[in-house]
């Protein structure tokens, strides 16, 4: 899910990328993404992924930044010792406060494979790696929409990785999410935390990165060396869940020609 960087030729910014290694910086970072994809572009896929980022109370935002640190505690490793999983974090000087830095973005880049010890196997089964009883208790219907968008949305991602099993490296490395805070945007952020996971990847071996890629954020990712596959995603939804609303999103990868 990759949320809109700068629609210009980014500003020169202070913003340092660093890995996240604790779970104050995880809470933090999930704000950026609530701004930016909840307030900013209401992305109804990560809305449907985060219920209560936008209410009060323990129930609310805290809840769900609590589900975004467990996904950072279960991080796993390959066979050589690389994180599966990375959250990063944009830090840049805070404008109010001399000397503080404050979070003004995030990514979530993972290594998927379908050999073991080469990755995290993607699924196109969200029940296989979301309790959605937790998510929507009671809500069959709910479970079974967001079910239905994740699996086309995951669906050439999982293709790929199928794909890439026979290859060698029969892995790759996918940006799950990116996002920054809206108050700064435009100042080459969400292109710095794409950069580290390119660069990233070639570390690795030479890895593939993919993203899905929204119309808004589609064409940084051309620049920094992705190509769109085919047209945007189809949603496959039964008839009652037809009318909602869902963004455009194309499947990108580094390892194409236009």
């Amino acid at each position: 899910m990759a949320q809109q960087p700068s629609q210009t030729k980014p500003a020169t910014t202070q913003a340092q990328i660093e890995v996240i290694d604790r779970p104050e910086d995880v809470v933090e970072a999930f704000n950026c993404a609530c701004k930016a994809f909840g307030e900013q572009s209401r992305d109804a896929i990560w809305i449907a992924m985060n219920p209560g980022w936008d209410q009060v109370g323990p129930a609310g935002r805290p809840k769900a930044a609590a589900r975004l640190v467990e996904q950072w505690r279960r991080t796993t490793h390959d066979s050589k010792g690389n994180p599966n999983t990375v959250f990063l974090k944009a830090t840049i000087p805070d404008p109010a406060e001399d000397g503080r830095q404050i979070i003004a973005g995030l990514a979530i880049w993972a290594q998927l494979s379908m050999v073991e010890g080469r990755g995290d196997p993607p699924s196109e089964d969200l029940r296989s790696s979301v309790d959605l009883e937790a998510l929507y208790p009671g809500n069959e219907a709910e479970q079974r929409y967001l079910c239905q968008i994740c699996r086309s949305f995951a669906k050439q991602r999982c293709e790929l990785t199928r794909e890439k099993a026979t290859s060698d490296p029969p892995s790759v490395m996918h940006l799950q999410l990116c996002a920054s805070d809206p108050t700064y945007q435009r100042r080459g952020i969400a292109s710095k935390l794409v950069q580290w996971g390119l660069d990233e990847a070639q570390r690795r071996g030479g890895l593939e990165a993919i993203t899905e890629a929204s119309s808004m954020g589609r064409h940084v990712y051309a620049r920094l060396g992705f190509h769109g596959v085919g047209q945007d995603m189809e949603y496959v939804l039964d008839s009652e869940f037809q009318s909602r609303d869902l963004p455009p999103n194309l499947f990108m990868r580094t390892g194409v020609s236009p």
